[in-house]
């Protein structure tokens, strides 16, 4: 079959690799029709390849149509329609049952002390064959697809897979009070929809930070005030411009979804640039040690949110050595809510969103609808924001 590979630092490929096969009786294996590109995918091409192997598969938001099922797998037939989440959970431990899939006490990394693994994501997840490819082994299959009507178009589950809990993860855990405010910075899929979901559950007033034209636009037109970074001297300016629309204080919480490639942090971000580009029996134990973030965003969100607020944090972290200003955390009385997104937790809840009449804009989402076979220019668009590239889903 045809997957898209990685092969070294902003280099992915589509090559022929081997056709996956049920190996376990919990397995199945689904036939993708969409797969979209996330922006964690990003992190791979740029800054965590001490992290890959040349040849991994990479992607993680499929669905399909499954093909085979293993006998462990009582509630799966072929032909149903599934979305796959990003991480593989068992659905009966004590963290599952918990609504921690992301923890699952039976399927954790415990040689990395990660906790489950992902699709296409690095070997401290497992190194598990990815979803931008023609076919997926879905280990867990008993308790991971979820189940999606014939009819609408892929665009109308696809994001069940990761963007849609992501998103409403960073709001459950954000504690925004009923008509209080929220921040988003970074405009992105994640933060473009987590200001959706924020709106749909009664947020008043909901800010959106970015230096994308298209991603500013897009949040304007769906009711996010928007504050183009650019626009500003420095980031105070920006932080007092929200502060003076919350009465002084500062917004109720904010959500951080740019994670450790934000922009500024110029000195991490040339710690990452030379890890990267490190050979990777030297890379890959200095950045488990020793690696930073780029924490501009998260030092933005500790400065906007105000006295007694919360933290959310959706986008990812990755750095080991990263100083964080204690003090005002301290003093402040700030909450930080963290982690992958717990999908199955999440995903009875978003359902009811997925309808015609399609309050979050799931159905006209992608910007841009690609085959697999221009996997290559989709990750180099994307990662330098060219062609008002948002959303990407690839088709095989």
């Amino acid at each position: 079959m045809k997957a898209v590979t990685w092969q070294g630092r902003r280099d992915v490929r589509v090559e022929d690799v081997p056709d996956p096969r049920i190996e376990e009786p919990t397995d199945a294996v689904i036939r993708i029709t969409s797969s979209g590109l996330c922006g964690s995918d990003l992190h791979l091409y740029e800054v965590l390849t001490p992290f890959m192997t040349p040849g991994d598969i990479l992607g993680h938001e499929p669905m399909g149509i499954v093909e085979e099922v293993g006998p462990g797998v009582p509630d799966l037939a072929v032909g149903d329609r599934v979305v796959v989440p990003f991480q593989i959970a068992c659905g009966n431990c004590w963290m599952c049952l918990t609504g921690l899939p992301t923890q699952c006490e039976t399927t954790q990394v415990t040689g990395e002390g990660m906790g489950a693994p992902l699709f296409g994501y690095t070997r401290l997840y497992g190194a598990v064959p990815g979803a931008q490819a023609e076919y997926l082994r879905v280990p867990q299959a008993q308790f991971g697809p979820i189940k999606v009507p014939e009819g609408p178009a892929d665009d109308r589950f696809v994001y069940l897979s990761d963007v849609l809990p992501t998103a409403w993860q960073a709001v459950v855990y954000a504690s925004v009070p009923p008509g209080g405010s929220l921040a988003v910075l970074g405009l992105g899929p994640i933060g473009d929809m987590a200001c959706r979901i924020a709106l749909a559950r009664g947020a008043e007033q909901v800010f959106g930070v970015d230096l994308v034209p298209e991603r500013l636009a897009r949040a304007n037109r769906r009711g996010v005030r928007t504050y183009d970074l650019r626009a500003f001297d420095d980031e105070k300016e920006l932080v007092r411009a929200i502060h003076d629309e919350t009465n002084g204080r500062g917004p109720d919480a904010v959500i951080d979804a740019v994670g450790t490639e934000a922009h500024g942090s110029h000195a991490a971000k040339l710690a990452q640039t030379a890890s990267a580009m490190l050979p990777r029996k030297i890379s890959g134990p200095l950045a488990e040690r020793f690696s930073v973030d780029r924490l501009g965003a998260l030092h933005m969100a500790i400065d906007l949110v105000r006295r007694g607020g919360t933290i959310s944090l959706s986008g990812v972290y990755g750095g080991m050595a990263d100083p964080l200003p204690m003090l005002t955390l301290f003093d402040k009385q700030i909450q930080l809510r963290m982690g992958q997104a717990n999908v199955r937790r999440w995903s009875d809840e978003i359902l009811p969103y997925l309808t015609d009449e399609d309050p979050l804009g799931v159905d006209d989402f992608a910007t841009h609808r690609l085959p697999l076979s221009e996997a290559p220019h989709a990750y180099e668009m994307f990662q330098r924001k060219q062609e008002g590239a948002i959303k990407i889903l690839m088709h095989p």
